[in-house]
């Protein structure tokens, strides 16, 4: 059965008896405090994109179990009229909620029964939208004292007031359609707002950049490329670094014990290496920063000298692990390249690297470097087919990190790629490409076009996998209650057991796919998890043989956000 209006009509009888008997004031806003964004983790709330400052993407909340999760149903729901990809988690403080759609609205609830408290349009009518990749998505706000924050399409960080939605203040850091676009949700530390930037295919130079989250006024701005006469900056030829792409289009992560901000660098522009030789850094690269100046303190990078767009902005995961009997203080990641990665957060030390998918760009490592295979690269003169195609062995959707099983749940894709070079000049707001590319199954894995993956974060060894025809492309959710929620391609949302991969609870199928990414939450006691339907994104545009698959091509559109509650 699908999920649609009317099948939810008990549940919003029920949520409107509710709101019109129970006293909901705009006063019962609580501030978010820095001391309740540190302490995020323990939060009947979900504070920020991935709940924490870590990038967990765990709640501790066992309310909804594998003893009763069989029982989940659906609490509310909302349909948002937009037919792009939907991919913002719900981010909840108290009974409020907050939830940004395509084309940068920003609308609050009651998060116990879905009444709408108020809806910010953003104004895009004087923004050609021509240089954003890929599709007109947001990935949600930022919560402080009595804001909250949303980064737009037109490179807008605005602030409104989470009680009423009036508008504080509104700063502008790029002119829109010259090659900058902004879909991260922010992270705000320390009294700053802090914010990055896509554009990596259209020659972009990526930065990341610090707002007061008072005023709106820029604290600091590091750019990704370095100058000539920076560190990294001979790792590029002369010039080169003004076009070079490095887009920071994914949330970091904080280390408050060690005062490190990690944040994730994408591609370097133009795709084909030939034309940039070198490193090119800080591109495909995790870096850390000093958040007080936003000075770069170190930095690994996950593929030198990229030529397959594997990127390198996924999320980090802070968190210990103790590898070959020694314990260190790690950050993990499933690189785009293929690769899961374990760095040493102090120091940015390789501890291990593991494949998780079929990949073939990346052969190895030598002295924790990672090498690349030579016959892979492509040319203008040669095409090359490689291992995992340019979305990756794990696009943007983010991974999450359980405590309890000592596992990283990732969603995966397995698709291999044709690609060859070409000619490309830059242009401000032009494709910087250089290369053709096709999406192709992985004859290692046919069947399948994705998979939830289960790894030892100890070792990045695999765990248990669960196989899946279509794309899976759903963001993960963990929680105490010994579940792994995350949203199907088919639209269903899906609870496993987290440590074994059982599926216990399948939701009636959605009116979409999922891409969104899940969040959960409690009010009054009661545990609620909720998750976006609308497909779009990525791979429908770049999909190749993937997206022309029937089932693929066949996903129905339209967003729709669901909550579900025993």
């Amino acid at each position: 059965m699908s999920l649609t209006r009317n099948s939810y009509l008990p549940a919003l009888l029920a949520a409107l008896l509710a709101a019109s008997t129970s006293a909901f004031a705009a006063d019962d806003y609580k501030p978010v405090t820095d001391a309740r964004l540190k302490n995020a983790a323990q939060d009947d709330g979900w504070l920020m994109y991935r709940r924490d400052y870590t990038s967990s993407g765990y709640a501790p909340f066992d309310a909804i179990n594998t003893g009763n999760v069989a029982n989940l149903k659906p609490a509310w729901d909302y349909t948002t009229g937009f037919d792009m990809g939907h991919e913002a988690p719900p981010i909840v403080n108290g009974d409020y909620l907050f939830v940004t759609t395509p084309k940068n609205q920003l609308i609050a609830f009651q998060a116990s029964t879905g009444k709408q408290l108020w809806k910010y349009e953003h104004d895009l009518s004087e923004t050609g939208l021509k240089t954003i990749c890929c599709d007109v998505v947001n990935r949600g706000v930022a919560l402080y004292e009595d804001k909250v924050y949303m980064a737009t399409l037109d490179n807008r960080v605005v602030a409104l007031d989470a009680k009423t939605g009036k508008v504080a203040w509104n700063v502008q850091l790029n002119a829109s359609d010259v090659g900058y676009a902004m879909t991260l949700a922010p992270l705000v530390l320390k009294g700053m707002v802090i914010v990055g930037v896509s554009g990596g295919e259209y020659g972009a130079r990526g930065y990341v950049a610090a707002l007061d989250a008072k005023t709106g006024q820029q604290v600091w701005k590091q750019y990704t490329i370095p100058a000539p006469n920076e560190p990294g900056g001979d790792t590029w030829p002369e010039g080169a670094y003004k076009t070079g792409g490095g887009a920071t289009w994914l949330t970091g992560s904080y280390d408050a014990e060690t005062d490190t901000l990690y944040w994730g660098v994408g591609n370097p522009g133009p795709w084909l290496a030939t034309l940039r030789p070198g490193d090119n850094l800080y591109t495909d690269s995790v870096i850390a920063l000093e958040p007080k100046t936003g000075k770069i303190k170190w930095h690994y990078q996950y593929t030198p000298n990229d030529s397959w767009d594997y990127d390198g902005t996924n999320e980090t995961v802070l968190t210990d692990i103790d590898h070959g009997g020694k314990k260190y203080k790690a950050l993990v990641s499933a690189s785009r390249n293929g690769w899961f990665y374990a760095i040493d957060r102090t120091n940015g030390k390789l501890i291990y690297a593991e494949k998780f998918v079929h990949a073939t760009s990346v052969s190895g490592f030598k002295d924790g470097k990672p090498q690349t295979d030579p016959a892979m690269r492509p040319t203008v003169d040669k095409e090359v087919f490689t291992c995992p195609s340019f979305l990756g062995g794990k696009n943007w959707w983010p991974i999450s990190v359980d405590p309890q099983t000592h596992m990283a749940y990732v969603p995966t894709l397995h698709t291999c790629m044709t690609m060859k070079g070409g000619t490309v000049s830059y242009k401000a707001g032009l494709p910087f490409l250089g290369e053709t590319f096709k999406v192709v199954a992985d004859p290692e894995n046919k069947d399948t076009w994705g998979s939830v993956q289960a790894l030892d974060i100890d070792t990045g060894k695999q765990v248990w996998r669960f196989p899946s025809a279509l794309p899976w492309n759903g963001g993960m959710l963990s929680t105490a209650g010994g579940l792994l929620f995350s949203g199907s391609a088919d639209g269903f949302l899906y609870a496993f057991d987290a440590k074994t991969g059982k599926v216990l609870w399948k939701s009636p199928q959605m009116s979409s796919g999922v891409l969104g990414v899940p969040s959960t939450w409690k009010v009054g006691g009661k545990q609620y998890v909720a998750v976006y339907a609308g497909w779009g994104g990525g791979v429908p545009i770049w999909g190749g043989d993937m997206a022309k698959d029937a089932r693929v091509k066949n996903i129905p559109l339209g967003g729709h956000l669901y909550v579900f509650s025993l």
